[in-house]
């Protein structure tokens, strides 16, 4: 899989979803006819180490992180629990590789707030993120439903 065939995927499958471009990333909001400023975040593509989250070492040939938001319960299925959030530039306390690719991780800034990762997923890897990229998006719409009133 490549960065630009996970945001193709996304564009393609998920309604009501934008394409923005910031912070040096690439995300997929939920933003139905643009009526929020942004949107809600449902997935970013990283592609490059940033001035608080250096923990994937991203500035490596070829690697990008995909990063997405799951319920809470999701989170805690997966890893057994949420970190406390991490000070400024630090990194979430869990006893993972954040550099480790074609794995499903706690995202290392954002566990704190059931965020998860991984990077260059394989398209085997991929299948699995299917679900929580779902998961993801339908969890954005309620939080949408909720801002725009």
């Amino acid at each position: 899989m490549t960065a630009d065939e996970i945001i193709k995927y996304c564009l393609e499958n998920l309604e009501g979803v934008v394409l923005v471009n910031s912070w040096g990333e690439r995300g997929i909001f939920y933003n139905p006819q643009n009526k929020l400023k942004r949107g809600v975040y449902i997935l970013t593509v990283k592609e490059k180490d940033g001035e608080n989250d250096g923990s994937s070492n991203l500035d490596r040939d070829g690697i990008y992180r995909v990063n997405l938001g799951v319920r809470k319960q999701t989170f805690l299925n997966a890893f057994k629990s949420v970190p406390a959030r991490p000070a400024k530039g630090g990194v979430v306390d869990m006893a993972f590789d954040f550099t480790a690719t074609d794995k499903i991780l706690p995202h290392p800034v954002y566990g704190w707030m059931s965020w998860i990762c991984c990077l260059n997923p394989s398209d085997e890897t991929f299948e699995k993120l299917k679900p929580l990229i779902a998961e993801a998006h339908a969890y954005a719409k309620e939080k949408f439903e909720k801002r725009k009133i």
